[in-house]
């Protein structure tokens, strides 16, 4: 899918929580990003046009995560959450 993140968005609470529950640090969503994720939508938003999408990618260091965001007007991505893939999302990102 075609989507196109040109700013993303940090709001603290969900930062803190990357970190609290998935050890994961916004560099390596900022990776995941700015490489060739897998995007796809997962729901509709709760507002006209701010559906939240998932991004398969990999980090520099090699971690295979999938973030979560919502795509806001001006190809904005607030970022709602990112954790390690699981088995079946590693598989489906290795058939790419």
């Amino acid at each position: 899918m075609g989507v196109e993140v040109r700013e993303i968005i940090w709001l603290d609470a969900f930062v803190e929580k990357l970190w609290r529950k998935h050890r994961v640090r916004i560099e390596e969503v900022e990776e995941v990003l700015a490489g060739r994720p897998q995007v796809r939508r997962v729901a509709r938003g709760d507002v006209a046009g701010e559906d939240v999408y998932s991004a398969m990618g990999q980090t520099g260091g090699g971690r295979n995560l999938i973030v979560f965001f919502v795509l806001k007007a001006g190809a904005r991505a607030l970022v709602i959450s990112a954790r390690d893939m699981r088995p079946k999302e590693r598989h489906q990102y290795a058939k790419k």
